[in-house]
C-alpha cells in the first residue's frame, strides 16, 4: 500500500504509480492512436465527410458516455467496497490479537514463560497463516517453531490457519485442566479465539467472491464498443485533434476499470492493496510487548 499526502499534488500527478498505470495500457493506448488515425485518413482525406454526416454520432456518443460513467461508478464504489472490508476486518485482527494476549497475560502467571513464549509466537504465527493464506498459500519456513512437535504437525494440512486454531484451543483446554486457568477465564479467552476465525472467514469470502461473471463482462465490452466507435463522434468536427481526445479518454476508462481490477481483491502484493505486511509486523510487535 502506498504511504502518501494528498496535500502534495505535484508528487501524487507524476508518482511512479501513474507511470506503471500508463505502461500497462500502452499497448491498447498505440492501437487506438494507430486505429483513430486511420479513421480520420480515410474520413477526412480520401471520403471527405463532413460534420452532418455523424451528427447522430455524436448524441449517440452523449447518451453512452452517461450510462457508461454511471457503470463505472457502481463497479468502482463495489471494488471499494471490498476494499475497505477488509481493511475493517485486518482492524478488528489487530484489536482481536491484542486483547487476546492482555488476557492472556493477566491470567497466566508470571513465572510460567514457557505458555507466554509458546502464545508469544503462536499468536503472529495466526496472523502470518491468515495473510499469506489469502494470497498463494502458506509456507510453513516463514512461521516460527513453537515446539518439536509443531512442523510434523502442519505436515500435509491444507488449511495452516485453522490447524494453528486447533493448537491454541488445544493449549488452553490444557491449562484448563491443569487449573492453570479458571473456566470463567477459558470462556473469555474462547470469545476472542472465535473471533479470529470469524475474521478468517470474512477476508475468505471476500477472496473467493469476486464481481459476477457477466458485470464485469458487459462493462468491458460496454468500455471497448464506446472507445472504438469514438473516432466516429469527432472526426468531423475536430479533425485530426480526434488522435489525442481520443487516448485522453481511453486512458480515463481503461485506468478507472484497472483500479477497480486491482483493488477487488485487497489481499495481494499490488501497490493499492492493503498492508497486511505492515499488520502483521505490528501485531507481532504488539503481542510480544503484552506478553514478554
Amino acid at each position: 500500500m502506498v504511504n502518501y499526502n494528498p496535500k502534495v499534488w505535484f508528487s501524487m500527478i507524476f508518482h511512479s504509480y501513474s507511470r506503471a498505470v500508463m505502461k500497462t495500457l500502452m499497448p491498447v493506448l498505440i492501437f487506438m492512436a494507430v486505429y483513430t488515425t486511420l479513421v480520420c485518413y480515410i474520413l477526412l482525406d480520401i471520403l471527405r465527410f463532413h460534420e452532418s454526416d455523424f451528427h447522430s454520432t455524436i448524441s449517440m456518443h452523449s447518451l453512452l458516455g452517461i450510462v457508461l460513467g454511471l457503470f463505472l461508478v457502481f463497479r468502482t464504489n463495489s471494488a471499494y467496497d471490498r476494499w475497505w472490508e477488509g481493511r475493517k476486518l485486518w482492524g478488528l485482527l489487530v484489536n482481536n490479537t491484542r486483547n487476546f494476549s492482555a488476557k492472556l497475560s493477566s491470567f497466566l502467571d508470571t513465572k510460567d514463560v514457557d505458555t507466554r513464549q509458546w502464545f508469544m509466537q503462536m499468536i503472529p504465527n495466526y496472523v502470518i497463516s491468515v495473510k499469506e493464506h489469502l494470497r498463494k498459500g502458506v509456507n510453513v519456513r516463514d512461521l516460527d517453531i513453537v515446539d518439536e512437535k509443531f512442523i510434523t504437525r502442519l505436515e500435509g494440512v491444507k488449511h495452516i490457519p485453522n490447524r494453528l486454531s486447533l493448537m491454541m484451543y488445544e493449549r488452553l483446554n490444557h491449562l484448563y485442566k491443569s487449573k492453570d486457568i479458571t473456566g470463567d477465564q477459558l470462556f473469555l479467552l474462547d470469545k476472542e479465539l472465535k473471533e479470529f476465525s470469524d475474521i478468517l472467514g470474512g477476508c475468505e469470502r471476500i477472496k473467493s467472491t469476486p464481481i459476477p461473471y457477466s458485470y464485469t463482462m458487459y462493462i468491458k465490452q460496454f468500455i471497448f464498443i464506446y472507445v472504438f466507435t469514438l473516432p466516429f463522434g469527432f472526426v468531423t468536427t475536430s479533425g485530426y485533434i480526434t488522435v489525442p481526445i481520443v487516448l485522453l479518454i481511453t486512458f480515463v476508462l481503461l485506468s478507472v476499470e484497472l483500479i477497480a481490477e486491482e483493488i477487488e481483491d485487497p489481499f495481494g502484493r499490488d501497490m493499492n492493496d492493503l498492508p497486511t505486511d505492515e499488520l502483521s509486523e505490528k501485531i507481532k510487535d504488539n503481542v510480544r510487548e503484552i506478553l514478554g
